[in-house]
């Protein structure tokens, strides 16, 4: 089946093949423009330009100017440079096995992260913290109501809570209460530099090691990627030991 022309500009046919091509390679930031009736037109017409203006270098010869063919060099130079790193690069991919020696020999690394949501009540002394603790455990109050009562937190305002955070996030006193705190269980008072806490842990997450097939792709990237850097500083040391490189 023959390619559907869109266009023809300064006598070149321009295929809706190519066309998309040339979609396809805009940044990402204007995909969704060029999706559109209007967004295509422009860059159609914006794709058509391209052939009208060649044929205006080449009819006043400016082809043949010293600025431009520097310029085209500069070019050629880094595009070709280019390519053929992507060439001495492109086959180099770590293996399964090698990601799976790596995920081995670094499980502490691959430990998902331990988060806890948890409400809290702040007193200022230790005293004021078990009497309200009494007033809960009695069912005078909830432990919303009484955080909204005597809390001297501004998280009273929510009952206390503090939303989910992660491990290391809070004080440490604060931080070792929660992640050993049994779920739904009313802890404290806990001291620390702000007063005493009664701390009730509602869901604890995280912690536990992720399975290889979790993080495979990650580690997969991340040796792919260092493969090639090694690769790259080989190449890059073999050139200049036959070519040579000085800086003055």
């Amino acid at each position: 089946m023959a390619e559907k022309i869109i266009a023809v500009s300064a006598g070149r046919e321009i295929t809706e093949t190519e066309f998309n091509e040339f979609l396809s390679k805009l940044p990402e930031q204007q995909q969704a423009y060029v999706a559109t009736e209007e967004g295509r037109k422009q860059a159609l017409t914006q794709y058509a330009n391209y052939f009208l203006f060649e044929k205006l270098g080449y009819d006043k010869k400016y082809d043949q100017d010293e600025a431009f063919i520097a310029t085209m060099e500069a070019v050629k130079r880094e595009l070709l440079g280019q390519y053929a790193l992507t060439q001495e690069i492109k086959d180099i991919q770590a293996t399964q096995e090698e990601c799976e020696t790596y995920y081995n020999e670094h499980k502490a690394m691959f430990v998902k992260e331990a988060k806890a949501t948890a409400k809290h009540i702040l007193t200022e002394t230790e005293e004021e913290s078990k009497k309200v603790l009494e007033e809960i455990e009695s069912g005078a109050k909830t432990f919303e109501d009484a955080a909204k009562e005597y809390s001297k937190c501004p998280s009273k305002a929510q009952g206390g809570s503090l939303g989910t955070f992660g491990r290391g996030q809070m004080v440490k006193e604060f931080d070792e209460a929660v992640f050993t705190a049994e779920v739904g269980k009313i802890i404290g008072p806990v001291k620390t530099d702000f007063g005493y806490h009664l701390i009730c842990v509602d869901e604890l997450t995280g912690g536990e090691q992720s399975e290889f097939a979790e993080v495979y792709p990650q580690i997969m990237q991340q040796l792919t990627t260092e493969a090639q850097n090694k690769k790259y500083m080989e190449v890059r040391q073999a050139m200049i030991e036959k070519y040579g490189l000085e800086f003055k």
